[in-house]
């Protein structure tokens, strides 16, 4: 114990024992108030960020005492601690959530299996159900059930087949509410040659379908295999074990990259490639992952997780940067003592969990803040440079997280199935099954302010709430400390960025090394973000979350030129996402007015705030003031119904004499009250802006998106507040009334974007756009994430 110790202690000043309040962002004590720090009865938070981590850190070290001293305990505590506040390192959400409080589930990850019989379908609906209570999300692979219209020898009728089964899963998840802290999320799985694979492929073509799933199929060598040679390849039926149907790899390779064109969906799993690094295959195969793929395990298994900033570990020398690599040794050793500290302490939500978790010790290290480093040593993410401090960097976690695994081995002992493991047979004797993982990071990569993961930075420019209900634009103050720095800063530079979606590619501006320097996730080829992904992969125990993005005009041909080189590359899996493929259409509402940018002396983030209004004499406002026309006393139109939180809300949008929007009327289910006359208030002024003229459009725009505390129903179908009913009433209006018309939303559950007129999806707790990256769609503001 006592050299591990030394180890994890490091230096007290850093390490927290002078207990020194954290360093919190705004924006990261936002996100931790609303997910994350303690609250009364009333939902008021009666934590500070300090408290948190105080109160992890105790839990955590507690046990400590399983193995050593009271005087260990207090020294794992002050390590683990100051670990925290220093924001070198964060754990997973549960773990922040749930360590130290009454429900002690600290694990984000598990898989649990799919039986072929009614009984141990539903067994798993209920343990899924218990673990998305305690905040968890699952895996589950359907390859062992029979396929649709199989016979079912009990009844004499026949299955309705997994992907009927996926549906009572995603209904079960929906009505599972966690807390407002997180909600279930789930990843399904079917072999390649399960003989319903066609219907899996494209079971999320209809956006209003498995809303609460990430899919992948399970992909084997001999379907690669078959696909290199334009062969056919057999279709197994699981309960009898025989070959059902033969069809062509080509064909079926095709169909799954080209719903991955539309959709992002199904991933790649490669699960031989999987099994072969598989530390344990004498206990079980993999078959399944966690929600975003980065995690597979074995049946009844689960994982807590992780992860460095390592943009932390970057420092100034002599005017020259690098990674401070003994420090981030002590951070690791630290750290995979504290992971392992979680399986000891962690409350299991299923006996089953408890027995094989314990028994493999499977922990999560990763690492978030990459791309961050990468600008500050000046290096482009796509460039051979750049994989190759990827591959460095993760060489440096397995080896180092290895080092001390194998310490803990000898203070405590080796993870019990290590007898005829991978592991002895390569003479490693360690505490842990896995080590490292290259996990998802989006809210704890907000609260340490960093990039996530391993990804490139999604822009330039983000949004941070800067009061109740505004966003507004900040730009990465990295790039304006290197523009000053190196003489090419101007005061429209951050407009140009702006104008360019965020981008400092191809800016003449930006001299062409800083351009590559800073990437974005939009200006990397796809090639590009494979080759990191495998870089990473080649020392990651488990496998790596990664979305490999691609522009909007990318080709399916694009998608499986990107799937065979994960492949060949000795990826565990791939997720694209082809820009703007979740939300196609366009709503024309005109250019947005320019914004003016104000520059601080110092550098720090740049707020873009649009330019306030001309100041007009009396004169002028008086000429540019519009009457509205006068209403006739009969018009035409028709009525919609929405149902929303308050209740179902009843929109009449009536026509002038031209066909033309020309009022609309707003009335609750019920009557009275403040909603009754709010939305009739809504009504009035809609009705105002129509009779004088106004875009019909701009009004939906100005609508959409606005968010209640209490949003209603799923997917397209999804409500956020009643003036978003409203709008998107409005909206379907125009929509019938003119087909042709440029207002043809494929989903009103949308956000447009000013500057370039997309429709977006809508983050459901803060309504800003998600963005897609981490195997997941996330949002940049408030830290939701759909898988975690």
């Amino acid at each position: 114990m006592k050299e591990g110790a030394q180890m994890m202690t490091g230096d007290p000043a850093r390490n927290g024992s002078a207990h020194s309040a954290p360093r919190i962002s705004p924006n990261a004590l936002r996100v931790l108030s609303k997910r994350y720090l303690a609250k009364d009865e009333r939902g008021q938070v009666i934590e500070t960020p300090q408290q948190l981590f105080e109160r992890v850190a105790r839990n955590m070290a507690r046990a400590e005492g399983r193995y050593g001293s009271d005087a260990d305990v207090e020294r794992a505590y002050e390590a683990f601690y100051g670990l925290m506040a220093e924001l070198d390192f964060l754990p997973n959400s549960p773990t922040l959530m749930n360590a130290g409080r009454e429900l002690q589930q600290l694990s984000a990850c598990f898989v649990l299996p799919v039986g072929d019989s009614m009984e141990e379908i539903f067994e798993t609906v209920k343990q899924a159900a218990i673990i998305h209570k305690t905040g968890g999300g699952t895996g589950f692979s359907f390859s062992r059930l029979r396929p649709k219209d199989d016979v079912v020898r009990s009844t004499g009728g026949v299955a309705s087949g997994p992907v009927s089964f996926m549906k009572v899963f995603n209904h079960a998840t929906e009505a599972v509410k966690q807390g407002g802290t997180r909600r279930g999320a789930n990843m399904g799985i079917l072999r390649v040659d399960h003989p319903d694979i066609l219907e899996f492929i494209t079971c999320k073509t209809d956006s209003k379908e498995i809303t609460n799933f990430n899919i992948s199929v399970a992909i084997t060598d001999r379907f690669m295999e078959a696909v290199e040679r334009g062969e056919e390849y057999d279709l197994v039926s699981p309960r009898r074990g025989e070959v059902v149907r033969r069809l062509p790899a080509r064909e079926v390779f095709d169909k799954i990259a080209q719903a991955a064109w539309r959709n992002g969906e199904p991933g790649l799993f490669f699960i031989d490639v999987t099994n072969r690094a598989n530390p344990t295959p004498h206990i079980a195969a993999m078959e399944a992952t966690n929600p975003c793929g980065e995690q597979p395990l074995l049946p009844y298994e689960s994982c807590n997780l992780g992860s460095i900033n390592v943009e932390r570990h970057v420092v100034e020398r002599e005017g020259r940067y690098d990674v401070d690599w003994a420090r981030l040794e002590r951070n690791i050793r630290t750290s995979v003592r504290f992971l392992d500290n979680v399986i000891d302490m962690n409350n299991y939500p299923i006996p089953q969990i408890e027995e094989v978790t314990k028994a493999n010790r499977k922990i999560g290290l990763g690492i978030m803040g990459f791309a961050r480093v990468l600008f500050k040593l000046g290096i482009p993410y796509d460039s051979d440079e750049g994989v190759e401090m990827g591959r460095r960097m993760m060489k440096f976690f397995r080896e180092t997280g290895y080092d001390e695994s194998r310490q803990l081995a000898d203070e405590r002992g080796p993870y019990a199935y290590w007898e005829g493991s991978l592991h002895q047979q390569q003479g490693h004797r360690l505490r842990n099954s896995y080590v490292t993982t290259v996990a998802p990071t989006g809210t704890i990569s907000m609260i340490a302010d960093t990039s996530g993961g391993c990804e490139p930075e999604f822009s330039l420019i983000w949004y941070k709430n800067v009061m109740d209900g505004e966003h507004l634009p900040y730009v990465l103050d990295e790039f304006i400390v290197v523009a000053k720095r190196e003489g090419f800063w101007r005061e429209d530079l951050i407009q140009k960025i702006l104008d360019n979606h965020g981008s400092a590619r191809g800016l003449a501006e930006v001299p062409v090394h800083w351009q590559r320097v800073f990437a974005t996730s939009h200006d990397i080829s796809p090639e590009w973000h494979v080759k990191m992904q495998a870089a990473f992969q080649a020392y990651t125990d488990s496998a790596v979350s990664k979305t490999i993005n691609m522009p909007s005009n990318a080709t399916v041909d694009e998608v499986k030129k990107a799937y065979l080189l994960a492949y060949n590359l000795g990826c565990k899996g791939i997720t694209v996402y082809r820009d703007s493929s979740r939300a196609e259409q366009v709503l024309n509402v005109g250019q947005s007015s320019k914004a003016l940018v104000s520059v601080p002396s110092q550098s720090a983030a740049v707020i873009v705030a649009p330019p306030a209004p001309a100041v007009a004499n009396e004169s002028q406002s008086s000429a540019q003031l519009i009457m509205p026309k006068p209403r006739p006393r009969t018009t035409t139109g028709s009525t919609s119904r929405t149902k929303t939180t308050c209740g179902d809300l009843y929109v009449t949008v009536n026509q002038d004499e031209t066909g033309r929007a020309f009022e609309v009327f707003n009335m609750m289910g019920k009557s009275g009250g403040c909603e009754g006359s709010f939305n009739e208030a809504i009504g009035r002024l809609i009705s105002l802006a129509l009779r004088a003229g106004a875009d019909p459009q701009a009004i939906v725009k100005q609508l959409i998106g606005i968010r209640c505390d209490k949003p209603y129903g799923l997917g397209p179908d999804r409500v956020l507040s009643c003036s978003d009913a409203i709008a998107k009433s409005l909206a379907e209006y125009l929509r019938l009334k003119s087909p042709d018309q440029d207002l043809q939303l494929k989903s009103f559950s949308t956000l447009l974007d000013d500057r370039t007129g997309k429709v977006t999806f809508p983050c459901p707790d803060c309504g800003c756009e998600l963005k897609f990256e981490e195997g997941c769609e996330k949002c940049g503001v408030c830290g939701y994430s759909r898988c975690s």
